[in-house]
């Protein structure tokens, strides 16, 4: 089924149950986050996900609810480098286990190699693909190959010279020292 923004109400369970999928295509501007980061500009990008619940059967014969969620949204962000805009692709595919609990999903999030959470009535789509983004993002972003030369090396024209003409704590004492002497 396609829709343009993610529900903010979504039954998981029965989404699961249902076997449904989403898929759709929103702009920036409905992530505040996200517009937060990129200071306000690429508000009009697009930002396209989809997700699809299912059932499996564990080990035990149980069944388990999973959400399975795929984002993808080019983000204009600042050169750490350049200091101007770059654009990075963020590309996200990830698997969601759910539980009954959030105890029980703190306690086997740790041991699981797939994200546990906890089931809840009102479990929200649009939080949850603006997470996996800024979880997604670079520590530092960079060109590869930065539009303008990068400089390097900073200097104040007149520091050596205020430096030189700084004066010196200890001359003081040898003026003393040599007045006493005369």
């Amino acid at each position: 089924m396609k829709k343009e923004s993610p529900p903010h109400h979504l039954d998981v369970k029965a989404f699961a149950q249902a076997a449904t999928a989403l898929a759709g295509q929103n702009p920036l501007s409905e992530y505040e986050r996200l517009i937060h980061e990129t200071k306000g500009f690429g508000a009009d990008n697009k930002l396209s996900w989809s997700a699809r619940g299912e059932l499996r059967t564990d080990a035990t014969g149980a069944a388990q609810v999973w959400l399975h969620l795929k984002v993808e949204v080019k983000l204009p962000l600042l050169c750490q480098r350049c200091m101007t805009p770059v654009e990075i692709a963020v590309f996200g595919t990830r698997s969601f286990r759910f539980v009954a609990t959030e105890e029980e999903a703190d306690a086997e999030d740790a041991d699981s190699e797939e994200d546990v959470l906890a089931l809840k009535a009102d479990f929200s789509l649009a939080d949850l693909i603006e997470d996996e983004v800024l979880m997604d993002l670079p520590l530092i972003a960079l060109h590869e190959v930065c539009p303008v030369a990068v400089k390097l090396a900073t200097a104040d024209p007149g520091f050596e010279e205020a430096a030189l003409q700084k004066r010196q704590p200890f001359s003081v004492l040898a003026q003393l020292k040599k007045d006493k002497s005369d």
